[in-house]
């Protein structure tokens, strides 16, 4: 009874083998091979960028005093004249008034001295003066009237320097970092300035391009006119919802980089874009030559690629390719290392090796064979299954 049961679990095994042994296809050389072509793509190169607003105005005290009132908040969006600061006015207002109360004196002297020259006049042509006194008398109105002008002059710098203890905003914007606060002695001569006035109605991004792709797009007239509409990718990988359009490029090249800067203007309605940001810069290109080949058809080793390209002779050769960064996360573009009309291994190409000699099929005849296969380990059955 034993001996039986032993050879009745031998047969099974053996029965099991054979199965496996005919639902297994040996392995061949046979791989799918594709001609290279080229082709029209998209492409978009990015650079890294930098956000700065329109204007970003540093606020400066123009006289000296303590801050008596700070009128707004960091991040508050303020208009064009609207208060920031107060400087305490009080020795700018005595000033002001001692300014004015001298001006009031020396006009009333003007108006005093021209009726004394009147009078003077009608004494000189009755001959009661002389030419001496009616000539002093001219002069000292012109000295009385020079020295009103002083007083208005010292006036309205009185008056300035009144107005000048009300700190405005220049332009319309947000406020930056306020650096000092009430009680604080302010004066023109601070290191920090009181705080910055961004505008953000439209923003400047900078971005640096090398001069041979600025000579690449004709030069400095010719790629502002042809320049595409750009795009900017925030730092948290979101691309921003306007796209931007290259105004200026710099005419100097940094002699340590070699690169030239490029500046993108973006409108900035929402306010989401703040000066001093980062991002990066993409700008659309379309290639209508370009050499695609399947990632999957690419070995990397230590940060080279390799295809196998098929000779003549159906022989493998084991080459380097350099590729493009931009690619679709399914197909690189190959700058150097194949050309137009080569043809390549696209599958299996962890079991080549150099020099081995392959039969070519296309796709096609490689889906028809695994499709044969599949139907014929469906259709067979083990012994005994019916």
């Amino acid at each position: 009874m034993k001996s039986r049961f032993i050879l009745f679990a031998l047969g099974c095994m053996a029965l099991i083998s054979c199965g496996k042994q005919q639902g297994m296809p040996a392995a061949d050389n046979k791989f799918v091979v594709e001609t290279v072509q080229t082709q029209e793509v998209d492409l978009t190169t990015s650079y890294p960028a930098s956000i700065k607003s329109q204007q970003d105005i540093a606020i400066h005290p123009k006289v000296s005093g303590h801050i008596v009132k700070v009128f707004v908040n960091e991040g508050e969006e303020v208009r064009a004249g609207q208060a920031l600061f107060m400087i305490d006015p009080v020795q700018y207002q005595a000033a002001a008034n001692a300014a004015e109360a001298q001006v009031k004196v020396m006009t009333a002297n003007v108006e005093t001295q021209k009726l004394n020259v009147e009078n003077k006049k009608m004494l000189h042509a009755k001959g009661i003066i002389s030419d001496f006194d009616m000539k002093s008398a001219t002069n000292q109105l012109a000295s009385l009237e020079a020295q009103l002008a002083a007083a208005k002059a010292q006036w309205t710098n009185a008056k300035d320097m009144l107005s000048f203890c009300t700190v405005t905003s220049p332009t319309n914007g947000v406020v930056g970092e306020i650096n000092y606060r009430q009680g604080t002695l302010a004066s023109p001569q601070m290191s920090k300035p009181l705080t910055n006035i961004s505008n953000l109605e439209k923003m400047y991004v900078y971005f640096s391009m090398s001069e041979k792709q600025v000579l690449g797009l004709g030069g400095q007239k010719a790629a502002l006119a042809s320049f595409p509409a750009v795009s900017l990718r925030l730092t948290n990988g979101m691309l921003y919802n306007e796209t931007g359009k290259v105004a200026a490029i710099s005419g100097v090249i940094d002699a340590n980089t070699g690169s030239v800067q490029v500046r993108a203007d973006f409108a900035n309605p929402e306010r989401m874009l703040r000066s001093g940001g980062t991002g990066s810069i993409e700008v659309p290109t379309r290639d209508s030559a370009a050499i695609l080949v399947p990632q999957f058809a690419v070995i990397e080793v230590q940060e080279k690629k390799f295809v196998y390209t098929v000779g003549s002779d159906n022989k493998v050769k084991y080459t380097e390719i350099t590729v493009l960064t931009q690619n679709d996360g399914q197909n690189y573009i190959v700058k150097t290392g194949v050309s137009a009309g080569e043809r390549i291994v696209v599958e299996g190409v962890a079991r080549l090796k150099d020099g081995m000699e392959i039969t070519p099929i296309t796709a096609a005849e490689r889906a028809a064979i695994e499709q044969k296969s599949q139907q014929h380990m469906a259709d067979k059955k083990l012994p005994n299954q019916e």
